[in-house]
């Protein structure tokens, strides 16, 4: 694995993980690296230093940096990470998650077959246009599933 400070064409700057350097070039090449803040495609490689360890001697003398290659991947280092963490909350808290019943349940409950409540779930785009052109409200959000991936 390989650690990468970016930044976009706007100048946002991000880090990201990456499996080789290989992976990272494959990835930018097809347009599939984008910025958290802006979304835009357009990235660069920014100059870091190399995280090199040093020897068991050295390391009990060396500060560790307060850095994000020092805090746990679970602390935030963005405001707009920290508003994604706190919306997940919010929806973990306010609404039910329904998967990929998204659109059949919008339906039951705007149609008064299924109790009113706040849902929130998955649902393909065509879907989501057939739930529009019916009058129903729907929103799209802008976090994945809270579903492993790995």
């Amino acid at each position: 694995m390989i650690r990468y400070a970016l930044k976009c064409a706007n100048d946002h700057g991000f880090e990201s993980w990456f499996a080789s350097a290989e992976a990272y070039d494959a990835l930018l090449r097809t347009g599939r690296i984008a910025c958290p803040e802006c979304g835009i495609s357009k990235v660069d490689k920014m100059l870091m230093a190399p995280s090199v360890r040093p020897g068991r001697a050295a390391a009990a003398e060396v500060p560790k940096p307060d850095d994000a290659g020092s805090r746990p991947l679970s602390v935030t280092s963005h405001p707009m990470e920290a508003a994604l963490k706190a919306l997940r909350k919010h929806l973990a808290e306010n609404s039910e998650y329904v998967g990929a019943r998204f659109a059949s349940e919008a339906r039951a409950i705007h149609g008064g077959e299924a109790p009113d409540r706040i849902i929130h779930g998955e649902a393909r785009l065509d879907e989501v246009k057939e739930l529009l052109e019916e009058g129903l409200q729907v929103t799209p959000l802008p976090i994945a599933p809270g579903r492993k991936t790995n």
